[in-house]
């Protein structure tokens, strides 16, 4: 089943199926190590939604709601 990081729930890990988006947005998010493949694991999400705070190659990341979007996942 795939859906976008912002709708995968709290303590779930999802596999990175594909990054939508273009230029420097996809480039940002590349950046920060979220590529086609890795694992996600979606720590805490902020009180009114944005950011999302996930784990992403040993370390942890935050991540705006637009950004998640952009990132297809597999469940």
């Amino acid at each position: 089943m795939t859906t976008n990081l912002r709708e995968v729930k709290i303590g779930d890990t999802c596999k990175v199926v594909k990054l939508h988006g273009e230029g420097a947005v996809k480039r940002r998010i590349m950046d920060m190590g979220i590529t086609k493949g890795v694992e996600v694991y979606v720590r805490k999400v902020a009180p009114l939604g944005d950011p999302i705070e996930v784990t992403v190659r040993g370390y942890e990341l935050s991540i705006r709601k637009a950004d998640a979007e952009t990132v297809e996942v597999e469940i």
